[in-house]
């Protein structure tokens, strides 16, 4: 598929494509005689996966890593999975203290409702 058809099938501009080719965070793209890339359906799912893991916060850095790791091969499991475990630990950090900041908002919220919901009962008599 081309860059547009690829770009609408995993929801990514053209640009964003190129840009993940360019700096290694997806496998190089075959292209055609004519030197337009040609995109299968293993090029979505690494798109997928850059797309995934930048939502996410995984550094470009660590993506060009896992990326450069696994063209080198099977000799690099233990490496990719080390850089996978990384970055789940991360994410899951981030999603303690977000879990954490959330109750404390839902804490200020309440306070805030049940201060403004008697002065406005009070309003309407």
């Amino acid at each position: 598929m081309t860059i547009a058809e690829a770009g609408a099938h995993c929801g990514v501009p053209p640009d964003t494509l190129r840009y993940y080719e360019k700096v290694g965070l997806i496998p190089a793209i075959e292209r055609t005689a004519g030197g337009i890339r040609n995109y299968t359906e293993q090029d979505c799912l690494w798109i997928n996966f850059a797309k995934c893991m930048r939502q996410a916060g995984v550094s470009v850095n660590a993506l060009v890593e896992y990326v450069a790791l696994f063209r080198i091969g099977d000799e690099t499991l233990d490496e990719r999975l080390r850089i996978l475990h990384r970055e789940r630990d991360r994410i899951a950090a981030q999603a303690k203290e977000l879990a954490e900041t959330l109750e404390y908002l839902n804490k200020k919220i309440e306070r805030y409702e049940k201060i403004i919901v008697p002065c406005e009962n009070m309003l309407v008599r």
